[in-house]
């Protein structure tokens, strides 16, 4: 299966309440004829509100999972059928993994583990055509690289070199997959992005808490110097390159998808306060003002970009964002969605500083 199918296909994503996980979701049932099963535990990023425009669809299911329940999966990939098993489940914050590894580990290392085991039974039961156009593509980071100098990029052949207990907890699964194709045979996929945002994002993340302490005219805490640079990448544009390299990548092929956007923490932040100055002025002034300087992220990565031309070549893919354009209309999609983050800000995550060591 190296073309886009021409008849409908079961996805099963894992992980499809989350930001990445909801933007492919979405994706396919407004724009494809393929059923989709969601499979999801609902943690703190999960969201169900960021599924409503699929939900609708009759082409739509959710299961309310752990990938980690070995014969919970079992069940569901019995009863569902997939084609496709996109696997997006995984705790991804770094602050977070400093300030508790533990669930890294449990989800993004043995939880992959453990969906791999079921996925690896039930393609061993498949058969005939059914078999041959299955695929299991794991979603991961450019982290697992580690940090770049001023400059090269990193690509499919870029040595491992993790720096943080998130990194290494995706960089363990990443080798653990690769693993099951090399060793099991299973027909799988792996895909390594730079940093998204966009619509949907949970606040705990630069763009969307700059974003909501800014309209709230709170503080803009920025790590270190704010030098610290990142490749964004809108997430639109990483769901269609997901679906294309899920219908059309070759088995055991990794391919690196990043947004051609290299920009500093600072730069990022300034860019936030200017276009909400512009699209809805604060009567107190500029809100570069709320920027403030705090203790770094301890082992914080200097700088990632990737070099997406495999994916390029290969699909023909490249974003159709540029920075300002896809930033402007996540600004926009959270002055016009307070529905959707309010509940967030006044209960599960509030706002306070993470992962200070």
């Amino acid at each position: 299966m190296n073309t886009p199918s021409d008849r409908p296909l079961k996805f099963l994503v894992t992980g499809g309440a989350g930001f990445i996980g909801s933007a492919v979701v979405r994706r396919l049932i407004r724009e494809t004829g393929h059923r989709v099963c969601v499979v999801d535990k609902l943690t703190y990023a999960g969201n169900l509100a960021s599924l409503a425009p699929a939900a609708g669809s009759e082409r739509y299911r959710f299961e309310k999972a752990d990938i980690g329940e070995g014969e919970r999966m079992r069940a569901i990939l019995a009863g569902f059928q997939p084609d496709i098993v996109m696997h997006l489940a995984a705790e991804s914050h770094v602050d977070r993994s400093i300030d508790g590894p533990a669930a890294f580990i449990d989800t993004n290392i043995v939880g992959t583990f453990t969906l791999l085991q079921e996925v690896l039974r039930h393609w061993r039961g498949l058969e005939g055509e059914a078999r041959a156009r299955f695929r299991f593509h794991h979603i991961s980071t450019d982290e697992v690289f580690g940090s770049l100098g001023p400059e090269g990029f990193f690509h499919e052949e870029t040595a491992y070199r993790p720096n943080s207990p998130y990194s290494a907890s995706k960089a363990a699964s990443d080798h653990l997959v690769r693993a099951w194709h090399h060793t099991y045979g299973l027909p799988v996929l792996v895909t390594n992005c730079s940093n998204n945002y966009g619509p949907y994002h949970f606040p705990e993340k630069l763009i969307p808490l700059m974003i909501l302490n800014a309209l709230e005219g709170k503080a803009l805490p920025v790590y270190g110097d704010g030098l610290n640079v990142r490749d964004w990448l809108y997430v639109e544009d990483h769901a269609e390159a997901l679906l294309a390299v899920a219908q059309r990548g070759r088995p055991g092929e990794t391919y690196a998808i990043g947004g051609n956007s290299e920009m500093s923490n600072l730069a990022v932040v300034k860019r936030v306060c200017a276009i909400l100055d512009e699209i809805r002025p604060d009567p107190a002034g500029a809100r570069e003002r709320l920027i403030s300087f705090v203790t770094d992220r301890p082992g914080h990565d200097a700088r990632y970009a990737i070099d997406a031309g495999k994916i390029g070549r290969e699909f023909g893919w490249k974003p159709r964002h540029d920075f300002e354009t896809g930033l402007r209309e996540t600004v926009a999609w959270y002055l016009a969605n307070p529905g959707w983050w309010g509940d967030i800000r006044s209960g599960v995550y509030r706002g306070e500083r993470l992962g200070a060591g």
